[in-house]
């Protein structure tokens, strides 16, 4: 069963571009992993939510996500990027999580 690695993001209007290039360089790094089956970064167009950015990332299985997980934490550390040292420099507030399809 597919899981959904979601993740939202409060981003002030001025920073939108720099964070947004930044989720773009990491992403494509995911696209080719094995298990990723959808890969979106969204950007919101209107309505009154307060996250202005979200990405999805479907994954076949929580192993794929875990495997992938730890190849992103390496290459980071290898290119010397902590991702929380730029979401609080960018001033974002962010909401992390997996999700699954609810059955019904």
């Amino acid at each position: 069963m597919s899981v959904y690695k979601v993740d939202k993001f409060a981003v002030p209007a001025a920073n939108i571009d720099t964070f947004v290039a930044k989720l773009t360089e990491t992403h494509a790094f995911l696209d080719d992993m094995e298990g990723c089956l959808q890969n979106l970064i969204l950007t919101q167009e209107r309505g009154p939510g307060s996250y202005n950015v979200v990405t999805i990332v479907e994954w076949r299985d929580h192993a794929c996500l875990d495997h992938a997980r730890s190849l992103t934490i390496e290459r980071h550390r290898e290119n010397g990027f902590e991702p929380a040292t730029i979401i609080d420099a960018l001033g974002i507030r962010a909401d992390l999580g997996n999700y699954r399809i609810v059955e019904h």
